[in-house]
């Protein structure tokens, strides 16, 4: 009977509407999918349609791909990709979850135990290597009015699009991308965030375990392998983990504040944004190896701080540089919400939404040319 309504629901979606952040279901995109593609609606209808869809559960890579099949254009391909990019971090759908029951509490301790000996025996001793790192910027319109933090609900008006594709050499050391050098940054002014380096996962790791707050969460299936997901939380206190965007305008004003829609007078500075931070998230283990498989990262921030939100995704995969196997970031998902102009001293203020899709390649010894 529900299908049946389902059904009734999609015939009745003549032409693809603006949907007012509609939350729906992987399944019940592919159906609308597919009932667009029957009823041979143009790319442009069901692109602005899908610009307001909200998923529920995670859109994989795999049912990604497997979607774009029934899109009509480059358009909508390219919202599907967003709405992959918008979903990664939530759970994937309940049918997909594995049914194995929880394991016991010495089970989820050895499962620990092991991942916090590949940290630190065997992933923090990476060497100093090299990669390209391709970037996929989409963001929102700049001049969305926000109050309160939240990507998905709180900003009206929202249509991300594709912005900027950006390659670079980057460095990692130990496991750990390195942060640009100020110069580098400040190259991109009024970007706010590259897409740039997560936390440190030993880091991460160490202080989530010494503050105690690692709890078991679910199993879930990661490029077809069981992990073992544990929930975190860090208080501030207990964190040396920061948040460091690049960059803001600061102006020689009164109050240091910039006017929206102000840019900086000459002799004036783009200058990032960095603050220490508590934190939370999920980390993903392998219960055999004891390798992390992904970690899901949420900054804790203020309504009053100048990012709102900085959500960062990375997951971990066997990567091959000169002959040798490495176990390494592969690809990362990042969420923003930033105040462009710093400027806080208002009720409303201009807000604006990006997401990053960052994917790793050609890992080589730090002083091999890239190719």
């Amino acid at each position: 009977m529900k299908r049946l309504i389902w059904i009734l629901a999609l015939l009745m979606l003549a032409a693809p509407a603006r949907s007012a952040n509609k939350k729906i279901t992987v399944q019940q995109l592919k159906d609308l999918l597919i009932s667009w593609q029957q009823a041979k609606k143009a790319d442009a209808l069901v692109a602005d349609y899908l610009k307001d869809v909200r998923l529920t559960e995670q859109m994989t890579s795999g049912v990604r791909i497997s979607l774009v099949q029934y899109a009509p254009g480059p358009s909508s391909i390219e919202q599907i990709k967003i709405l992959e990019g918008l979903s990664a971090f939530l759970p994937p759908p309940a049918s997909d979850l594995p049914s194995t029951p929880a394991p016991d509490a010495a089970t989820q301790n050895a499962i620990l135990a092991k991942a916090q000996n590949y940290v630190t025996s065997i992933y923090m001793q990476n060497p100093h290597l090299t990669a390209t790192k391709q970037s996929f910027r989409y963001q929102d319109d700049e001049g969305n009015m926000s109050t309160t933090p939240g990507i998905y609900d709180n900003a009206p008006n929202i249509a991300i699009r594709q912005l900027e594709i950006n390659s670079d050499t980057i460095d990692s050391d130990q496991g750990v991308e390195k942060t640009p050098n100020k110069k580098e940054r400040t190259q991109r002014t009024g970007l706010i965030s590259d897409g740039g380096p997560g936390p440190s996962l030993g880091v991460v790791l160490q202080e989530a375990t010494a503050a105690g707050k690692l709890a078991w969460l679910r199993w879930e299936t990661v490029d077809g392998r069981p992990a073992a997901v544990f929930s975190f939380a860090v208080e501030k206190k207990k964190s040396r983990v920061e948040v460091n965007l690049c960059c803001f305008p600061h102006s020689d004003t009164e109050t240091d504040i910039a006017a929206p829609g102000e840019v900086p007078i000459p002799g004036n500075e783009w200058r990032p944004f960095r603050k220490s931070i508590g934190y939370h998230g999920e980390i993903f283990i392998d219960p055999e190896k004891g390798n992390v498989l992904r970690l899901i990262f949420r900054a804790d921030l203020k309504p009053t701080d100048f990012v709102h939100q900085d959500d960062i995704r990375t997951d971990y995969g066997t990567v091959i540089a000169a002959s040798r196997n490495y176990f390494l970031p592969i690809d990362s998902f990042i969420l923003t919400e930033v105040v462009p102009n710093g400027d806080i001293s208002v009720a409303r203020y201009f807000a604006r939404h990006a997401l990053f899709k960052a994917t790793y390649q050609n890992y080589q010894p730090a002083g091999t040319p890239q190719k």
